[in-house]
């Protein structure tokens, strides 16, 4: 997108609160509204993803944007000559968040980092006196959420995390449908993301780009060699620094689980998986299957990063999206295909509704900021708050906590805890490397 067609679509997305329409002499006179004080707002994490957000941000026509900060030199400065094209804004560089927050003390600090990351900089920016907008999944271990959480609490911010379909017109539409009980009583829940592999290779490890701070990449993290399959893009499936592909896609199909559900945590989890296939230098389990029991139903979890399931896609190329299984029927929520009823009885129609995504990746990342600025201005709770987030993080890393035991863990949300189990309670953190201190 051009500077040119990046202006005219910010322009339409304010245009109706900026002006009122001419009108004859005779009539009210023309009145110039003026426009809302723009948030001065810090990207932390310039990589990809990190973009898209920035740049529904600035499409928004409320934002300025004083800073990126990335620990690799090449792709911040990609990152501000982009947002130079499309604003004519030269925003700072830095390498360290810290030294960020406390020059520019922005009004919202964007966390885009690898998983690892989320915790330590959204903490920091929201005492910083910055909101947050975190990426998910919140944290790399469980007791890091809790700490995000009391902090957003304990600091009045605003912290919204990235777990766009809440907002999808879609998914909302889906979650009407399945709360008004046409689907029936539903009584389990099948989240899956199948996507084709092979057994890879192994790529080995080699010297860090001149311009990356890989001391810095890892962080709180394992200090390990560095590999370019890590760095940029492929660090999910490194165990040390995000939780595979559960903790990855698992976020968003197990946060519609608890969209549907008034249950606010499963009561028990078990999961399984390995590396059946996958012959690569990663550490993710290449496919994987957690149980989650509720009060009153049961929801499965599964993925492979290989044999694609062709059988049944909805999509060319697609498995992905949950099942619920109704006394009435079927009910698919999906992602590029919208979502689709197949009722028990035969003689009624199949309902479906198509998704409304935003190009170019398919995603509602714009719908969610504007939940998230609105919610700033009018002191609310925006619709992917913090909590809510970390509830569905949990549902993931509580899988991958089981799996790595080779055991069941009994959860109690309450005290957010595993009940009678320390071995399993002391992987509800872990160390932190070097001076950096796990948050509390």
């Amino acid at each position: 997108m051009n500077r040119s067609d990046f202006l005219k679509t910010s322009a339409l997305a304010t245009a109706g609160t900026l002006l009122l329409p001419q009108s004859p002499a005779s009539a009210v006179p023309f009145i110039y509204h003026r426009p809302p004080q723009k948030f001065r707002v810090a990207l932390i994490g310039s990589g990809w993803w990190g973009m898209n957000i920035l740049r529904a941000a600035m499409q928004s026509g409320e934002v300025t944007v004083v800073a990126l900060c990335d620990v690799d030199k090449a792709q911040v400065q990609r990152a501000q000559a982009d947002v130079t094209k499309l604003s004519n804004e030269r925003p700072k560089l830095y390498g360290d968040f810290r030294e960020l927050l406390n020059a520019e003390k922005p009004d919202i600090a964007i966390v885009a980092t690898p998983d690892h990351w989320h915790p330590l900089i959204a903490i920091a920016a929201m005492q910083t006196g910055a909101h947050v907008y975190v990426e998910k999944p919140i944290s790399h271990t469980i007791n890091e959420g809790k700490a995000m959480v009391r902090a957003a609490r304990a600091t009045g911010k605003v912290c919204q995390v990235g777990t766009h379909r809440r907002i999808s017109p879609h998914n909302v539409s889906g979650m009407d449908f399945l709360r008004s009980g046409k689907a029936g009583k539903i009584g389990m829940v099948r989240a899956f993301v199948s996507y084709g592999g092979n057994e890879g290779k192994v790529t080995p490890d080699a010297e860090p780009p001149r311009d990356l701070d890989w001391d810095m990449w890892c962080g709180p993290a394992p200090l390990r060699a560095y590999n370019p399959t890590i760095h940029p893009r492929g660090f999910r499936q490194y165990l040390d620094y995000a939780n595979g592909q559960l903790g990855d896609w698992g976020i968003h199909w197990l946060d519609q689980v608890l969209w549907w559900t008034d249950e606010k945590a499963p009561r028990k989890v078990y999961s399984t998986g390995g590396r059946a296939i996958r012959r690569d230098q990663t550490d993710a389990p290449d496919h994987q299957v957690a149980t989650y029991e509720f009060e009153g139903f049961t929801a499965i979890w599964e993925h492979r990063l290989f044999a694609g399931n062709n059988a049944e896609k909805t999509m060319p190329n697609q498995a992905v999206g949950c099942y619920f299984y109704g006394t009435e029927g079927t009910f698919h929520m999906g992602w590029l295909d919208g979502w689709t009823f197949y009722p028990v009885d035969p003689k009624k129609p199949t309902i479906h509704q198509d998704a409304q995504l935003d190009k170019p990746d398919d995603q509602n990342i714009a719908g969610l900021w504007t939940n998230f600025t609105d919610s700033i201005r009018n002191n609310r709770t925006p619709v992917c708050d913090i909590e809510i987030g970390q509830r569905s993080t949990n549902m993931a890393l509580l899988g991958m906590l089981s799996m790595k035991l080779g055991r069941s863990v009994a959860w109690d949300q309450t005290t957010q805890t595993i009940l009678n189990d320390p071995e399993a309670n002391a992987l509800l953190s872990r160390p932190y490397r070097g001076s950096w201190q796990y948050p509390t």
